[in-house]
């Protein structure tokens, strides 16, 4: 992989482990990833006079995006009720560049051994990182393991989505802004839906957030987006979810979740796969 899509990559991780602190942090966790979503969709609606409607070959692919998104909101956030951070984040996103790996066949990003390799130790890095609890009395239990794994589906189904659309349209960052002006549609009608259209007025305190946690989602899959028109679409989803290493930080340094020896191990797993992944 170029050293500049690896660092873009690596700056999406933690720009998305970032907001995905900000869900953890609110009272309704549905609620919160919804605002953070509707906010990215406003800050990307100012830009897209400076960009061209996207191609038609790429409309059905954002229409995917922005269903798969939605049943990502849910599932995160259910998944949340069920454990902290520290489980829940490496086990939803440490499945998914697994299922990106084997879907991606088909569409012809296929990855040398070597880069195969690395992505297997990575995940099982990821996945060590969730074994143990995060608080006292805390456990992996069905109902988590449940959540965070549909979870791990709607993300390998977005993410393809999104690497193949951009493709089509040729123009990646035009085609990740239309895809979030569209997400933050599709969003506001299911939240007004489900929770009634007075949803709204108990959403407008907090747009501060939403507009700080959207600008972080935005930046942060936009840069994936791009690089997934440079590189394997499942090199980049794998390098992407190196972002448990700064989710498990900002647990610990903000969030006082513990850092017992397993994750640190875990931490060190991660860092091989990288590396086998960034230089075979």
């Amino acid at each position: 992989m170029d050293t500049t899509v690896f660092t873009v990559v690596m700056a999406a991780a933690a720009l998305h482990a970032g907001w995905n602190a900000l869900l953890k942090i609110g009272l309704d966790r549905y609620l919160t990833a919804s605002l953070i979503q509707i906010g990215a969709g406003s800050l990307a609606l100012l830009a897209l006079p400076f960009f061209a409607v996207p191609l038609a070959a790429a409309w059905p692919f954002i229409g995917l995006s922005a269903l798969l998104h939605i049943g990502y909101n849910i599932f995160l956030s259910r998944a949340y009720q069920h454990g902290d951070l520290s489980q829940v984040y490496p086990i939803a996103r440490g499945s998914s560049p697994l299922l990106v790996a084997l879907l991606a066949v088909p569409a012809g990003d296929l990855l040398p051994p070597g880069q195969w390799a690395g992505l297997l130790v990575l995940v099982a890095g990821i996945l060590l990182m969730a074994w143990r609890g995060g608080h006292p009395g805390t456990r992996l239990n069905g109902p988590l393991l449940f959540n965070a794994l549909a979870t791990a589906v709607c993300i390998a189904g977005y993410t393809l989505a999104d690497a193949l659309g951009a493709r089509s349209n040729g123009d990646a960052v035009g085609y990740a802004l239309w895809l979030f002006v569209v997400n933050g549609l599709v969003a506001s009608v299911v939240i007004a839906l489900r929770r009634g259209p007075r949803i709204f007025l108990q959403l407008g305190p907090h747009w501060r957030g939403g507009l700080g946690g959207g600008a972080m989602s935005m930046l942060a899959y936009s840069l994936v987006i791009w690089a997934a028109t440079q590189a394997p679409v499942a090199l980049v989803s794998a390098l992407r979810e190196t972002s448990v290493l700064f989710a498990l930080l900002i647990g610990w340094l903000f969030l006082k979740e513990p850092m017992p020896l397993p994750r640190l191990l875990a931490c060190a797993v991660i860092v091989a796969g990288v590396v086998a992944m960034r230089w075979v």
